[in-house]
């Protein structure tokens, strides 16, 4: 029995309550898995990397194994959230996105919000993410960001919260697409009788999207995905997605600006551009406004974009949204344009710009976790209990000579979910990427990306330091007594 002596620990565990029975919504799933075989589990966990490994799920690893693909880490035991629950952060992300998107609106425009004393002005000039270029910019109906990924982590009450936010170029979604395609072929009696809410729709909701934000009286828009290339980390998802929205996958050598419109150089010649879904970040997307020497972007996008004649998803300028110290701000954000509280909350965070809390961090830096406002991927960050003293004290320099740079936030009991290790069953923290679709109507993904921490009592999920990922199971009401 793969869950026997399994142990919740001091967290909040996913699928079992504190007293070990499981959590109504999982009852299904633990009663099915829980009475197979250990042998078997580990069998179907085999058979599912195998079937990764077919398709072509992996990931470009750096560093020391540079040009290396990988494989994902897949855990065959999902992950389940009750339906009830997930209405509400659902209703939590639109609130939010809503936000956001009205937010880069007035800071490129009036800055009102700057003005009315909500934000200071100096935090958003310097941003890394802030683009002086795309002042008074007006993308199709005045959305910047439509598509976004935002973190979510539980504390030790199972409480939701919004870790981060990722509003440039936000990955994963191509492996919660294919965790769930192994999933239903791994253990299809189960997922059927669970009555799993589905996220097969995505592409071609991504899809109308692009297509709502194309210049208006085209019957048939030309949709493509802009990629730096097959060396790109995230060069998987770039091919994957535009595979399954049947668009074209293009470099920027493929795009040229002529006549005030952008082409897609073919073998049947010019073909007109009329909506670019980029994964290329703002600083390479054309070396006539931003780095003059990108090769990957397209000279004279911007000029043809500021015209209305081409879209952009998402528009440059949004990665200002993405700084952590910005992040601080968004249930005041959500007050100021929306009057509304915050449905799913921040994790409490100390902003170091400010004097008295920069203090408070210094003086607590073993109990904090401290990150860098603009890195990503579980780098530039410190995790204080788990630090030595030298580790606090680098960071204290850190924090002293720029305070600008940093935030600090509680060490969140991250909540658990039992995973496969070996032949047993163990608790790994994990966090939630839900994508969220913002363009004539906002969808929220049902579930997300799990990201699990592989390594034991690891807080940190990211890929590129050894996490995983699960599928996640949005359970209705009906599937709890099956």
């Amino acid at each position: 029995m793969i869950f026997q002596n399994y142990d919740t620990g001091d967290f909040f565990d996913e699928l079992f309550a504190p007293d070990g029975s499981p959590r109504p919504h999982a009852r299904l799933l633990v009663d099915a898995i829980g009475r197979l075989p250990a042998d078997a589990v580990r069998s179907r966990q085999q058979a599912a990397e195998q079937l990764l490994l077919q398709i072509g799920i992996t990931f470009n690893v750096y560093g020391n194994d540079v040009g290396t693909e990988k494989i994902f880490p897949f855990d065959i035991i999902p992950r389940t959230i009750a339906e009830s629950e997930w209405k509400t952060v659902e209703h939590g992300l639109v609130q939010r996105i809503q936000a956001l998107n009205l937010f880069l609106d007035d800071i490129y425009h009036d800055q009102k919000i700057v003005r009315d004393g909500i934000i200071p002005g100096d935090l958003i000039e310097s941003a890394s993410g802030f683009r002086k270029q795309c002042r008074d910019l007006d993308p199709p109906h005045a959305l910047w960001a439509h598509i976004c990924g935002s973190d979510l982590v539980r504390d030790e009450n199972g409480t939701f919260y919004v870790l981060e936010d990722n509003l440039r170029c936000p990955s994963g979604v191509s492996y919660m697409l294919a965790n769930r395609m192994v999933m239903k072929r791994s253990l299809p009696r189960l997922f059927n009788s669970a009555h799993v809410r589905p996220v097969s729709d995505y592409a071609a909701d991504l899809r109308r999207l692009l297509e709502y934000l194309a210049p208006e009286g085209l019957p048939v828009p030309k949709v493509v995905v802009l990629t730096p290339g097959m060396y790109n980390s995230a060069y998987f998802e770039h091919s994957f997605l535009a595979q399954q929205m049947g668009v074209d996958l293009v470099e920027g050598r493929d795009l040229v600006v002529e006549d005030g419109f952008v082409w897609m150089r073919s073998t049947h010649g010019f073909e007109r551009v009329d909506v670019i879904y980029r994964r290329i970040d703002d600083d390479f997307i054309d070396p006539e406004v931003f780095r003059a020497d990108s090769m990957l972007g397209v000279p004279g996008l911007m000029t043809v974009y500021r015209e209305g004649r081409v879209a952009l998803a998402n528009a440059p300028g949004t990665g200002v949204a993405d700084d952590k110290a910005v992040y601080a701000y968004v249930p005041e954000m959500i007050r100021y344009y929306l009057g509304e509280d915050i449905v799913v909350p921040n994790v409490p965070t100390y902003v170091c710009r400010r004097e008295k809390e920069c203090a408070y961090v210094l003086a607590n830096i073993e109990s904090l976790v401290v990150k860098a406002v603009n890195e990503s991927g579980g780098y530039g960050m410190l995790i204080g209990p788990a630090s030595t003293k030298a580790d606090c004290e680098d960071f204290r320099e850190k924090i002293r000579s720029n305070p600008r740079n940093y935030i600090a936030q509680p060490t969140l009991a991250l909540s658990r979910a039992p995973t496969l290790c070996g032949e047993v069953c163990e608790g790994r923290h994990v966090d939630l990427r839900p994508y969220i679709l913002l363009g004539e109507t906002c969808q929220v993904t049902a579930g997300g990306l799990t990201r699990v921490a592989l390594k034991k009592d690891s807080l940190v999920v990211n890929s590129s330091q050894g996490g995983g990922s699960k599928d996640t199971w949005i359970i209705p009401p009906e599937a709890h007594h099956a």
